[in-house]
């Protein structure tokens, strides 16, 4: 639905003035806030994923069997762990939100989002006590006293920021109703620490109702769209006051800076990266007394007895890697990011996030035999779901194709065909591997690996497999005409990157 707009100058994404008037510190004692910006996304993408760590060290020893309560432990330690995730991913999109509001920063400020984000860093505390005692409610208050924080900070950021206007942005703070700017963006960044304080209300007597409502702090923002859509189906586009002087042109609820949401993943994936090499430093570096005495001071035994480990952190660093490039080879044609593919995002990231349980699964497939199928099905789980959501990303543009992606990556476009193989291919392997699993149990380790081995080899090959699709297709009999300009676009592509 359309909206009347003003001749106002575009706000800057990032909340800065408008293109061609960045400049460096104006005398009166503000910045821009780019480096905060990039610091405060770094540690919060940090954050989003160190909190899967709890849940990698679940130690199930040799002797115990992947029976229905170790089962039901890993299962509700990895809802809590997604719960808090997407959380934590609200707390950036507040922010972000935030600091499309406000353009510049001084010293309070800063310190302010300092005070912000020593808050978030508590997080992973606060969640490693509730997914280790879930049914006690001190974990669950003291991460809601964490969000509660949280929002009481940012909501003295916008007071302050709104006390002195020359901080705003340059189209808020020329704004005549800056007060209902103010009262507008306080809700936004209000509601879900209210919706945590009563939550750490109800942990004190019926903890149940304490993730329920945490839970509902996620979709928060998209149960308000969907209210709004609702009512305008119902009732109507309501008519703007006649009496309006202004039409506010900013609105807090459309889609994020697709800029940040790329700084934002990327940090997690580099993290989830980084992560995977952890458990190789901490356990395969072989004390010096057991090479003595059991490998006869052969170091290269010692090593060759933690090949799974190795074995298993390649297949899944190749797995991260891969999967970022599907990210990043989707957002090089998106323009902008809608509600919806900002949501499917965060879930797609959440999965990646528990790439470290996958790996940790796999690397322990010979000290727990009797666990291979179990682990290799978490395993396929997790990558199908961390890649099938970034497949219904693109689905989610492809439905806005026009707002949301060049016109290559459309119905038609030259790039449309290969993108949509190239972000099929990882849902489409890891459920086939789990399949595989279901009728070859006894070889499922082995299927994992070769799955994991050869998705790298498809991903080389899938521009030219796609190429050789849409020529046989054009080669079947049709009617005649001309072939589309896109389709040869498509065949003169080359294999990766174009040369320099």
């Amino acid at each position: 639905m359309s909206r009347p707009r003003t001749p106002e100058p575009a706000l800057d994404v990032q909340g800065d003035s408008p293109t061609g008037t960045r400049t460096e510190d104006d005398g009166n004692g503000t910045q821009h806030s780019h480096r905060m910006l990039n610091f405060s996304d770094a540690l919060l993408s940090i954050i989003a994923t160190v909190m899967i760590l709890p849940v990698t060290h679940t130690e199930i020893s040799p002797e115990q069997q992947f029976d229905k309560n170790i089962q039901k432990l890993l299962a509700t330690r990895i809802a809590v762990y997604l719960m808090t995730f997407l959380i934590v991913t609200v707390a950036w999109a507040a922010h972000t939100r935030l600091f499309q509001v406000v353009g510049k920063i001084d010293d309070t400020l800063a310190l302010l989002n300092l005070a912000c984000m020593m808050t978030i860093t508590f997080l992973p505390f606060t969640f490693s006590l509730m997914v280790t005692f879930p049914e006690v409610p001190l974990g669950i208050l003291l991460f809601c006293v964490c969000v509660i924080t949280i929002g009481v900070v940012q909501a003295l950021i916008v007071v302050y920021a709104f006390h002195f206007p020359h901080l705003l942005n340059p189209q808020m703070a020329r704004s005549t109703h800056r007060t209902l700017y103010r009262q507008h963006v306080l809700y936004i960044v209000l509601r879900g620490p209210v919706l945590c304080f009563v939550a750490a209300g109800f942990s004190l007597f019926f903890y149940p109702a304490s993730y329920l409502l945490m839970a509902t702090v996620i979709f928060l923002p998209y149960v308000h769209k969907a209210a709004s859509w609702c009512r305008r189906r119902l009732v109507g586009p309501q008519e703007p006051p006649a009496h309006s002087v202004e039409v506010f042109t900013f609105d807090l609820q459309e889609p994020l800076s697709k800029e940040r949401v790329e700084a934002f993943s990327d940090g997690v994936y580099a993290i989830v990266a980084t992560l995977l090499i952890l458990d190789i430093c901490e356990h395969s570096v072989p004390d010096p007394k057991d090479v003595a005495e059991r490998f006869h001071g052969s170091l290269v035994a010692a090593l060759s007895a933690s090949g799974p480990r190795f074995l298993a952190y390649f297949g899944s660093f190749a797995t991260v890697g891969l999967l970022w490039f599907a990210h990043h080879s989707l957002f090089l044609h998106v323009r902008k990011a809608t509600h919806s593919m900002g949501l499917l995002n965060t879930l797609s990231l959440a999965f990646v996030g528990g790439l470290p349980l996958a790996y940790q699964q796999t690397s322990a497939l010979t000290r727990r035999p009797r666990d291979e199928l179990e682990s290799v099905r978490v395993s396929c789980a997790i990558i199908f779901f961390a890649s099938v959501f970034q497949l219904a990303m693109w689905t989610a543009a492809l439905l806005h194709g026009s707002d949301t992606l060049r016109p290559s990556a459309r119905f038609g476009g030259g790039e449309h065909a290969f993108m949509l193989a190239k972000l099929a291919l990882y849902p489409c392997a890891s459920l086939l591997a789990f399949a595989c699993t279901c009728f070859l149990s006894r070889f499922s380790a082995a299927i994992f690996h070769l799955t994991q081995v050869a998705v790298p080899f498809a991903f080389l090959l899938l521009r030219l497999l796609v190429r050789l699709a849409l020529r046989l297709l054009r080669a079947l009999p049709g009617p005649a005409g001309p072939a589309p300009a896109s389709q040869d676009a498509a065949a003169r592509a080359p294999l990766l990157a174009a040369p320099c």
